[in-house]
């Protein structure tokens, strides 16, 4: 069995789908369905014997214990994580509460329970930290991509946080021997993001009629890597990679937001035309940037390439258009994760009316 953490969230829902779609081996999925992680989600494996969910914080070391000792994982992945850049900026505390005490109160229960299994066990563990390449902070147009040794500059709330949990997952291996691997991954995209971020925003607003909102002069350069892309890295990674060692995952696809924008609305120009006509281009508007803007990030994912043998299947394009598609097909979920605390924080900080910004 493995044990999942945050598994009702983007990218750990669709880990979950995709690995029962594979494989027979259950999950046991922890998730505190904060705003972000939505059991509609996981409508599909209803009734699905293989996949226990189970509520509740990753901090609350008692039932992680309880969950450890009864289900008695081989693996234990960490997705759980408060991930939304704005957010940080306006609510730190959450960001430092979640990723770093929460993650320090995760590896307590998995030390325990992982010193707790026979010699043959304990070699065969894993412990699996999904972080970001924000930790690195920020390149120059002309700088080189990120590697897995280079040097942590995080900007904001949220990646100095994720920043904290990297070096406390580090040092949980090497000063106990806890047998753990980290993953530094770009920026995400595809079927069941919470439409606070970029390219899921982006598609409900252009089809509500409303403003496409973008960050300063939208040049900011982000890689982009299709989530299931990213499942795929993850499971290799799980079964191959060498404990204590960091793997970067990134998409092949730098571009800027305004590319993304515009490629976005042609998209959606051909597949769901404007009732008025013209382009969804003309819905793109430039708002006040936001504080501390990481200009460019960029991910050099070739160790994983040369040594586990992954690459991302999916182009930006192949991928950006499954995902206008999912979301063009599964408006019921969109309804259901939109309501109520999403609105309400909308309006708290962005004001009734005035455009929404997305993470990027």
């Amino acid at each position: 069995m493995l044990m999942i953490t945050g598994g009702a969230g983007f990218i750990g829902a669709n880990f979950v789908k995709d690995w029962l779609a594979q494989y027979d081996e259950p999950v046991l999925n922890l998730d505190k369905l904060t705003y972000a992680g939505n059991l509609s989600s996981l409508a599909a494996l209803q009734g699905d014997t293989r996949h226990v969910f189970v509520k509740g914080d990753i901090a609350d070391r008692s039932l992680v214990r309880q969950l450890l000792s009864r289900h008695r994982p081989r693996a234990v992945l960490n997705f759980a994580a408060e991930s939304h850049v704005d957010r940080s900026i306006h609510g730190p505390q959450a960001f430092v509460d979640t990723n770093v005490t929460g993650t320090f109160q995760l590896l307590e229960s998995v030390r325990d329970y992982w010193s707790e299994l026979s010699r043959q066990e304990q070699q065969a563990f894993r412990f699996l930290h999904v972080s970001t390449d924000e930790v690195f902070g920020s390149l120059y147009p002309t700088e080189p991509a990120f590697t897995e040794v280079h040097p942590y500059r995080p900007n904001s709330p949220y990646s100095a946080s994720k920043a904290a949990s990297d070096h406390l997952v580090r040092a949980w291996h090497h000063t106990y021997g806890l047998p753990v691997l980290t993953t530094h991954c770009s920026n995400n995209y595809g079927p069941y993001q919470f439409p606070e971020k970029l390219i899921p925003l982006m598609i409900l607003n252009a089809l509500s009629g409303k403003a496409l909102p973008l960050y300063g002069d939208g040049q900011q350069v982000r890689d982009w890597l299709y989530v299931k892309d990213h499942c795929a890295a993850l499971r290799r990674v799980l079964e191959a990679g060498s404990p204590g060692e960091t793997y970067n995952i990134g998409g092949c696809s730098e571009r800027t937001n305004l590319q993304v924008a515009t490629t976005l609305c042609t998209l959606l120009d051909t597949l769901c035309p404007r009732a008025e006509g013209g382009s969804y281009a003309a819905q793109i508007t430039f708002v006040k940037d936001r504080p501390g803007h990481d200009r460019r990030y960029a991910i050099d994912a070739s160790r994983l390439e040369s040594e586990l043998g992954w690459k991302p299947a999916e182009t930006f394009e192949s991928g950006l258009c499954k995902t206008v598609n999912w979301y063009l097909a599964h408006q019921a979920w969109v309804d259901d994760v939109t309501s109520g605390s999403y609105r309400h924080w909308v309006t708290q900080h962005y004001g009734e009316g005035e455009p929404s910004c997305p993470a990027s």
